[in-house]
């Protein structure tokens, strides 16, 4: 009988950590939804005590998700560790996920606390969150770089606290595969009560091998969890990538002999959510979700899979939610198909009325663009929910002139605090002189470090999807806006990111 893989996903954790991926609550409830149908074991929902928002939304979570655990991360203290059991009362099976540093580098530096200092610390924690829940997860952040007998003294002790998953994280980056599976093996052989817990990977991918390194301490290792995102999404160079992970276990089963629980068709749908609520685009030639991953353009390639699929192709392209029948809908499409398409996506819309004001954008996008594709569903859908949400800055409409030899020129209609403003500005080209036009009204002082465009289907006919990122006193923000006219996305994708700015919603550095 082959083992159980947990899969721990932390996109709405670790992977809003990556600056400028911070979301909404309703938009990580629309994720967290998503990693539902995927049929994730666990859903690390946030880090309650880091901010009311946070709060707000793992207590959002953990009352609309039913069939995955919801987790919350906590320090090793009472109070994030109380926070996050509120946070999870309404949770049909929840987690408290506390950590605290034991590599020397950081106790010695950032926590300035001696080993025993932290040995109590992590005991008491553990006894104090399985006072309050019954499932308890425990982190020694940087625990790669962790002198082995110190670790194995503090995990034997929260073992025997009640901790009943032990997660080892790589949180710089800095493990080889081999190393890092050995690693988890020395301390499963040398905790004397190890088998009393579930033991957990999670790796940070700065030099690549994040995926690697999880899959070691796996086969090797013998951990049965493993913490990823979807896209990899996170912190610098991110974090194991969900989707990869899982269809290599998938793939060669004849090697890991593991059982999963997800459902890997909807793993594509998952991927697009992200990419289009966060504006991280991603790569075409990423592995599983890439435009290109199932793509051939050498003549022997297509030959060979046009005989026999699997001359070149080790997964099948639908197991993961690729299809060949990418136009969905058009203008004579009515509200029962377009009903049944975000069902199919995965979106859950709140009432029949968000159902009815998505829709009506629909009809307006299909007069403007004969072929509407799943991209342009989710991107409007995402625009709709984020209209919902009260803002200072909101789109209305926009003109522009250019031509060739002449300084462009552009006008825009936007509200402030639902009072309509206009500004007009020129400038290197329509984009440069439409937020300029903005900033007349707003003079926000962001410095703009990330402009970036892109199509959301194929054809020229396509949607554009912009992605503006701000930064101002520190604070780093995305914005995204989709709209088949790039100048008016690039304007709603500005707004978006100065409404994200306005937010006053403050965040706690987390463990990696």
């Amino acid at each position: 009988m082959a083992d159980k893989l947990i899969i721990f996903d932390t996109t709405l954790r670790d992977g809003e950590q990556s600056p400028g991926a911070s979301m909404t609550r309703d938009e990580k409830l629309r994720i967290a939804r998503q990693l539902e149908r995927l049929k994730v074991d666990v859903i690390e929902a946030g880090f309650a005590a880091s901010s009311n928002g946070d709060f707000e939304a793992v207590q959002l979570i953990a009352n609309s998700i039913k069939d995955s655990t919801i987790c919350s991360l906590s320090r090793a203290n009472d109070r994030d560790i109380s926070r996050a059991a509120e946070a999870l009362k309404g949770a049909n099976s929840a987690r408290i996920h506390t950590f605290i540093a034991t590599s020397a580098l950081h106790m010695e530096k950032k926590l300035r606390m001696t080993p025993d200092q932290v040995f109590e610390q992590a005991k008491q924690s553990v006894r104090f969150a399985r006072n309050l829940v019954d499932d308890i997860e425990f982190s020694p952040e940087d625990g790669y770089r962790s002198d082995v007998d110190f670790l194995c003294r503090v995990i034997e002790a929260v073992i025997h606290e009640g901790a009943t998953t032990i997660n080892v994280p790589d949180t710089v980056g800095y493990a080889i595969p081999e190393l890092y599976g050995n690693f988890i093996k020395t301390l499963r052989e040398r905790v004397p009560n190890s088998d009393k817990a579930i033991w957990s990977v999670h790796c940070h991918n700065d030099l690549g091998m994040a995926v690697a390194n999880s899959l070691a301490g796996v086969k090797i290792g013998g951990a049965r969890q493993v913490e990823c995102t979807i896209n990899g999404l996170g912190e610098r160079a991110g974090n194991c990538s969900l989707e990869e992970v899982v269809m290599a276990i998938k793939t060669r089963k004849d090697y890991f002999d593991l059982e999963l629980g997800i459902d890997t068709r909807h793993i594509l749908a998952a991927s697009r959510m992200v990419s289009q609520t966060t504006g991280f685009v991603v790569q075409p030639n990423k592995a599983v979700v890439g435009a290109n991953a199932f793509a051939h353009a050498s003549g022997i390639h297509q030959d060979g899979v046009l005989k026999a699929r699997d001359t070149y192709e080790i997964m099948r392209a639908e197991d993961v939610g690729w299809t060949a029948n990418k136009i969905v809908l058009g203008k004579l499409s009515g509200r029962n198909a377009f009903k049944q398409r975000l069902q199919e996506l995965g979106v859950q819309m709140e009432s029949e009325s968000d159902i009815n004001a998505a829709f009506a954008r629909f009809k307006e996008l299909a007069d403007r663009k004969s072929e509407i594709f799943d991209e342009d569903i989710l991107a409007l859908v995402s625009d709709e929910s984020i209209s919902h949400v009260k803002e200072q800055y909101g789109f209305v409409s926009l003109s522009q002139h250019s031509e060739t030899g002449e300084r462009p020129m552009a006008s825009i209609v936007f509200t402030v605090d639902g009072k309509e403003v206009k500004g007009a500005s020129d400038g290197n080209g329509p984009v440069d002189a439409s937020l300029k036009a903005i900033e007349t009204h707003v003079k926000s002082g962001a410095e703009m470090v990330l402009y970036s465009v892109n199509a959301i289907s194929g054809s020229t006919e396509s949607q554009g999807e912009v992605t503006v990122r701000l930064q101002n006193s520190g604070r780093v923000v995305n914005g995204v806006g989709s709209d088949p006219d790039i100048v008016v996305a690039s304007a709603k994708a500005y707004l978006s990111a100065l409404n994200k700015l306005h937010s006053k919603a403050d965040r706690v550095a987390a463990q990696g």
